[in-house]
């Protein structure tokens, strides 16, 4: 009885590092794609994107250029945002709303925010389950950030 029990509770260590796994590439696949949707990609873009990983999941240089490949391949991969929006709408609401504060440190990375941008941030708002209200107070937040800059 007591190897069941250890069996379990291993399994569920397990499963916790495979969910951070997930939420890792997920976030850091939407995040690859926002930058590519207006058609270009800049250098602003993509170090901002490792600089928000890096902060965010505490991971090294080589494990964000590795997030960031994984990524890549998953986000080319994908057909729709679901797979990426499934388990991210699980996270608890404060950690919901971040990863919409970090889409728009990318949006706003380039210093322009093309239409297809919003509408990303937008739809992903509605699929992991974070208000307009939110989205928009947080829009309004880095777009001032990114001008003081």
């Amino acid at each position: 009885m007591f190897e069941a029990i250890k069996s379990l509770f291993n399994a569920k260590q397990q499963h916790d590092v495979s969910d951070t796994n997930n939420t890792n590439i997920s976030v850091a696949a939407l995040l690859v794609h926002l930058a590519a949707i207006d058609g270009e990609v800049t250098k602003s873009e993509q170090l901002t994107i490792s600089k928000i990983l890096a902060e965010h999941f505490n991971l090294d240089k080589n494990e964000v250029v590795e997030l960031v490949s994984l990524a890549g391949e998953q986000e080319k991969a994908a057909v729709d945002y679901y797979q990426f929006t499934a388990n991210l709408s699980g996270l608890e609401e404060k950690e919901r709303i971040n990863i919409i504060r970090l889409m728009w440190q990318v949006v706003f990375a380039d210093g322009y925010n093309h239409e297809l941008e919003d509408n990303m941030v937008w739809r992903i708002a509605e699929l992991i389950g974070v208000p307009s209200r939110e989205r928009a107070i947080l829009r309004k937040e880095m777009k001032s950030q990114s001008l003081s800059n």
